[in-house]
């Protein structure tokens, strides 16, 4: 009885469209879903295989300056330092000394490579890549600041199962109240139909569209106001709609060719067909909310909950790699064959970061973050390294 009434609940709430686990974006567009709501203790099924390997596997460990990658993972110790497998490293990686030497030689000493391994038994995957765009912006609205931001409105509710079911722990839904009734929250084109919806929601005002649906989509950003003033906004929550891949969308309609289908392409498609544009973003009905962060942080806060760091920080799939874990990424550098070969740190999650082997690779904050960035969509392999005495999950039945 107690699988029979679970699977009624989630019937009925999924034909409400309001479930928020994510779907895969496709793989031809390099657009990423914002962040989703993940905790470090869930313990998600898992869709790779993890295959120890020995450090000589690792290609261009040896070359790698691990200093920057240490830094990101002191970061991910503040929020693993209270888990058991990770209570002993966590400790002495607080106070290990930075030496690059030293450094290889923490790592080999206390930790066990896993080559991920995807479930169909491919050892490549995607590796795309995300940044911190800069918008502009105000307090108040004005002819030319005319597109809001807005925090979570208190009337959505987001349902978890994780209290009378365990198994569904990782499943979150997301609604409103209609009467007695629990019913979907707003899509993407009913706020922009009717921002009366929102009133009163409003955090900053932008004088762009489509920057300020990137922005949606990369999950955190800045707005330098018309003060000067620039201020840090970090994902809050999302209205529980499925992602939609609007590059996926104009080739579909044979607006772009599938090489076009990039950031800049469909920027450059917006601001040549502005009369088009707010029917294209309605095809996305996920919308995102902010909130300030503190203006002190040193980047975006993922889902792990710390900082990121631009060039050592990755988006992964959690049911294929732990998130907070070290990973060792081999692939190529945007549009190029040219070997990029670092040791990052998995502190984030996407929409659409699907897959055993998968990763979205943060690039910082600036121009040129954003012009690697958006064109960035390499193969490239992955190792996880995880701390001595860690077993391995078994591979999840799908």
């Amino acid at each position: 009885m107690k699988y029979q009434s679970c699977f009624s609940i989630i019937l009925l709430l999924t034909l409400l469209a309001a479930c928020s686990r994510e779907t895969t974006a496709p793989p031809e567009a390099i657009e990423q879903s914002a962040k989703p709501e993940v905790s470090v203790q869930e313990e998600p099924q898992r869709i790779s295989i993890h295959v120890p390997a020995q450090w000589s596997d690792l290609t261009g460990w040896l070359e790698d300056d691990l200093r920057p990658a240490w830094q990101a993972f002191q970061q991910s110790c503040h929020a693993l330092k209270k888990q058991p497998l990770w209570q002993e490293i966590c400790a002495a990686a607080l106070v290990e000394p930075a030496d690059n030497g030293n450094l290889r030689n923490f790592f080999e000493n206390n930790f066990t490579p896993y080559q991920i391994i995807s479930s169909d038994g491919g050892k490549e995957g995607l590796v795309t890549g995300y940044y911190e765009p800069l918008l502009h912006g105000s307090r108040q609205p004005s002819e030319r600041y005319r597109f809001p931001l807005y925090a979570a409105p208190d009337e959505l509710l987001v349902i978890d199962f994780g209290a009378l079911y365990p198994e569904l722990k990782d499943l979150r839904l997301r609604g409103r109240l209609d009467g007695r009734k629990v019913v979907p929250y707003y899509s993407r084109a009913e706020i922009m139909d009717n921002p009366a919806i929102l009133n009163g929601y409003e955090l900053l005002w932008v004088d762009d569209e489509v920057e300020l649906f990137f922005l949606q989509i990369q999950g955190s950003g800045r707005i330098q106001l018309d003060t000067g003033e620039i201020v840090k906004i970090g994902f809050a929550d999302q209205n529980g709609y499925p992602y939609n891949s609007i590059g996926r969308v104009l080739v579909q309609q044979g607006e772009l060719s599938l090489d076009k289908a990039s950031m800049q392409g469909i920027k450059q498609w917006g601001q040549q067909n502005p009369d088009k544009l707010p029917a294209l973003l309605q095809q996305n009905a996920r919308y995102v909310f902010f909130r300030e962060l503190p203006s002190d942080l040193t980047g975006p806060i993922g889902a792990l909950g710390v900082p990121l760091t631009a060039g050592r920080s990755i988006a992964i799939d959690p049911r294929s790699i732990p998130q907070g874990a070290p990973v060792f990424l081999a692939t190529t550098w945007p549009n190029s064959s040219k070997p990029l070969n670092r040791l990052m740190v998995a502190q984030d999650t996407g929409g659409a970061i699907k897959g055993g082997i998968r990763a979205d690779f943060f690039w910082g904050y600036g121009p040129e973050a954003a012009n690697q960035a958006g064109k960035m969509k390499q193969q490239g392999k992955m190792w996880v390294l995880m701390p001595l005495g860690y077993t391995a999950p078994q591979l999840a039945q799908q």
